[in-house]
């Protein structure tokens, strides 16, 4: 039997996980119901469907909006497109050219049969997964014989918009000791209801995503890899109105992290709820099927909410996500749910009550690469202080044994990070994580101290918070802003007209494919 250095319930525990199911089961029950036309253009990317038109709309786009025009989205991109290329001998890339130059409307066709429907789609979709497949062995290879580095994972981001630049910072960052590369997307990304195409060497705040820039990245991480004798993982971002379109292009081209939470873009970018948690659905069995970790954005909410007052929403909201991953088949080895340092510096004893929830986030979810975030909220500029903070977080990190470390700057709130800056970011968690290595082994924490009653008392409102959401929904607790102080209503936000309920003929054969690991 588990035993708790805090003294945790882990009856308790496995209460507010049946809880947190039934929420998540509650919002699975609307997300089997319906499509979206993310979903559906990921499906064209299954298939084969790739390249853009004269004005550099994805083909994806153009098939599926197609449909959408005619009124029948609802019947699916794999009935339509199957049911072309039943009628026309075409493969689904020839059809896609032929919509796009408006020789073929696929919505107007004559209907097969769904025996020979699935007969001219099946080998696409095993093709599909036999690509993924291989790329995920090629990781695995890599991981059996040159290995990568400890736990916590050094976790640094690169953000200068061009992606050769973003090339040659990633290959300094894992030479001075990086276990993971994130390149920063470029500032509304999230927000485009297409995926941009080709390399690209313009962006703001960031790099854009694109298939081909994963490509590059991917390319040049496994020749730093090999020559520092340790395999690096690339990260990028699936979340925003693309979310199983970004994923998909993720597991062809070999990516290992996704940030990839709908509660993020329904909170922090005013995503529609309905259409974010259809596409996070299938985005997360894709991820889970390419052995990709997901990172979930709960630390988010401490930058717009109290880190002491509202820890508990934190702690309820990976609880959430958990269900809704495991839902989507993805393991708990998985999961990187998401919590942060964030308290205010000035508060006494802080560092104490970061320790209490970095152990209980710990505890009560065992086997997950736990992805920890550094202190921004509180950095002043001043660098000599946003080192010790950084310090600070580290020694926690070791201590709780987080699983992705995500290094903070000491220049944070001054520019993006300089080689220099991350040069001393990974020099100072190698050296704390060095020197305290087995500190958690060692310490134990006073039975009736304030540490194991902070815990205690933020597991107590996160049950309390996890009955109401029960009650509610979780729909309805968005609305009310019950997570990180910021209000969504159920019908508002971006990306609504894209969701469309599913209609009698709808197919989707790699959802059950993927979830069983064919």
């Amino acid at each position: 039997m588990r035993k708790s250095k805090l003294g945790l319930d882990f009856e308790k525990i496995g209460y507010a996980k049946n809880i947190a199911k039934n929420i998540a089961d509650d919002v699975q029950n609307f997300v089997d119901n319906y499509t979206t036309v993310a979903v559906e253009r990921t499906l064209c990317r299954l298939l084969g469907i790739d390249g853009i038109d004269d004005n550099e709309i994805p083909l994806p786009n153009v098939v599926v909006d197609s449909l959408k025009e005619n009124g029948v989205l609802g019947q699916g991109a794999i009935f339509h497109i199957g049911n072309a290329m039943v009628e026309t001998g075409l493969t689904p890339q020839q059809i896609a050219e032929q919509v796009e130059s408006g020789k073929l409307n696929i919505a107007t066709l004559p209907i097969h049969s769904k025996e020979k429907i699935d007969a001219a789609i099946m080998p696409k979709v095993n093709e599909s997964l036999d690509r993924i497949k291989t790329r995920k062995a090629r990781r695995d290879n890599y991981l059996n014989t040159i290995g990568e580095g400890p736990k916590p994972y050094l976790y640094v981001i690169v953000a200068t918009g061009n992606i050769y630049e973003d090339v040659v910072q990633a290959q300094a960052a894992a030479r001075q000791g990086a276990d993971i590369i994130a390149v920063i997307r470029t500032t509304g990304q999230s927000l485009l209801d297409y995926v941009p195409y080709g390399p690209t060497t313009e962006g703001f705040g960031g790099t854009v995503a694109t298939q081909e820039n994963f490509r590059i990245m991917r390319k040049a991480l496994d020749e730093v890899g090999e020559e520092v004798g340790r395999y690096i993982r690339l990260c990028n971002y699936c979340s925003g109105l693309c979310m199983p379109e970004i994923a998909v292009m993720g597991a062809f081209e070999g990516l290992d992290v996704m940030l990839n939470d709908a509660l993020y873009g329904i909170l922090f970018r005013d995503i529609n709820m309905q259409r974010t948690m259809v596409d996070q659905y299938f985005s997360r069995i894709i991820n889970g099927y390419a052995g990709v970790i997901i990172n979930t954005g709960e630390d988010n909410y401490l930058t717009t909410a109290d880190a002491y007052e509202e820890a508990h929403t934190v702690l309820a909201s990976d609880f959430i996500n958990e269900q809704l991953a495991l839902i989507a088949a993805i393991p708990p080895e998985q999961m990187g749910l998401g919590h942060a340092f964030e308290m205010d510096p000035e508060m006494e004893n802080g560092f104490l009550y970061e320790l209490a929830q970095a152990q209980m986030t710990r505890e009560i979810f065992p086997d997950a690469p736990l992805k920890y975030m550094p202190p921004t909220k509180f950095k002043t500029g001043n660098i000599f202080r946003g080192h010790i903070q950084d310090a600070l977080f580290n020694q926690i990190a070791i201590w709780t044994g987080q699983g992705i470390q995500l290094l903070g700057m000491l220049t944070e709130a001054i520019h993006t990070p300089f080689m220099s800056d991350r040069y001393l970011a990974i020099e100072n968690a190698k050296y704390i994580f060095n020197n305290m290595k087995n500190i958690g082994d060692e310490v134990e924490f006073k039975e009736d101290g304030m540490i194991r009653k902070r815990a205690k008392k933020v597991l107590d409102k996160t049950v309390e918070l996890l009955e109401a959401l029960q009650q509610e929904g979780l729909f309805n607790a968005l609305e009310q802003g019950k997570f990180a102080d910021i209000k969504r209503p159920k019908t508002g936000g971006k990306g609504l007209a894209g969701v469309v309920e599913r209609g009698a003929n709808y197919s989707n054969p790699f959802i059950e494919l993927m979830k069983n690991r064919k």
